[in-house]
């Protein structure tokens, strides 16, 4: 357990993710911080009313400003806007690079020896702007994604072959996107290889619902893009870091030649640990995911160049 935990934005990643690491009891306090007055404590005193119910000890606090967050083990990142009708994707990329700068600024102030994890999107260079600005090692600035991407690939695999999503093992690398990389020459199914169990068509169509499973729910939304799963996938990272599991999850990491690339965060396979990111794990693709990486990565370094910091 963690003695301190804050959520940076209050909307529905950051709210529904600061009910689950306090159901959970990770941290003896998770602070809630938004900037729009009263959300954050409105929320906070709401989660802490279910505490009796769901039997959790875990104090939840609500803040418009930063001071209760001074001395967190762990930030949460959430901060940012959707993309609007008539908004560019360069728009988006600035105004959220802009709202993490400013977020990043407060992190380095009022915690300088927290682990980050970012969610904001766009994923992979939101990661990029926090670390810079905060100055922080890459073990303690990682993204939220590949945990996200995976659930849903296991999930779509496991509807597929009518199966347990417990019995499916899998890792989705490379950006947050439409250009990540579902590893299915190290997809299985209670170790049975996916494609002795699916054809290469099945196996296509859910790879590509995976890379537009974001797009799916905004479609159903309309107005609002999906909190459920993403908060779960923050949690399961925080959990790993929390109590010292070590677990191998893909996350968003500061690439320093790994996978042969440099220069930006991408997903890879990651060890988590209380230090944060403990190891980045390499392992032999095949030349088809080496060339999809590759891409993904260009990708991330293409929207990179749209912010200036």
């Amino acid at each position: 357990m963690l003695n301190r935990i804050t959520v940076v934005g209050a909307g529905n990643v950051g709210a529904t993710t600061a009910q689950r690491l306090a159901e959970k009891e990770l941290a003896r306090t998770v602070v809630l911080v938004d900037v729009v007055e009263g959300i954050a404590p409105g929320k906070a005193l709401d989660q802490m009313e279910s505490a009796p119910i769901e039997g959790f000890d875990t104090c939840i606090i609500g803040a418009n400003d930063y001071a209760p967050a001074e001395g967190s083990d762990l930030v949460v990142v959430t901060a940012g806007i959707a993309r609007k009708p008539g908004m560019s994707r360069d728009d988006l990329v600035r105004t959220n690079a802009d709202i993490v700068k400013q977020v990043s600024q407060q992190i380095k102030r009022y915690c300088p020896n927290a682990i980050v994890v970012v969610v904001s999107n766009p994923l992979d260079v939101m990661c990029w702007v926090a670390k810079q600005v905060t100055g922080f090692p890459r073990e303690r600035v990682i993204g939220m994604a590949g945990v996200l991407d995976t659930a849903r690939y296991r999930t779509f695999l496991a509807q597929a072959l009518n199966v347990s999503v417990e019995d499916i093992q899998a890792m989705v690398l490379g950006g947050h996107g439409d250009t990540m990389v579902p590893l299915v020459s190290y997809t299985t199914v209670s170790g049975i290889p996916v494609r002795q169990l699916l054809d290469e068509s099945k196996l296509k169509a859910i790879v590509d619902r995976t890379r537009n499973g974001g797009a799916e729910i905004v479609a159903f939304l309309k107005t609002g893009s999906a909190y459920y799963a993403p908060s779960s996938a923050v949690v399961q990272m925080v959990e790993s870091i929390a109590r010292d599991k070590n677990r191998l999850l893909p996350c968003a990491a500061w690439l320093e030649g790994e996978y042969g690339l440099s220069g930006m965060y991408c997903g890879v396979p990651c060890k988590l640990s209380r230090k944060g990111l403990e190891e980045i794990v390499q392992v032999e693709l095949t030349a088809q995911e080496r060339e999809d990486l590759k891409k993904s990565a260009e990708a991330v370094k293409q929207t990179m160049a749209a912010v200036n910091l």
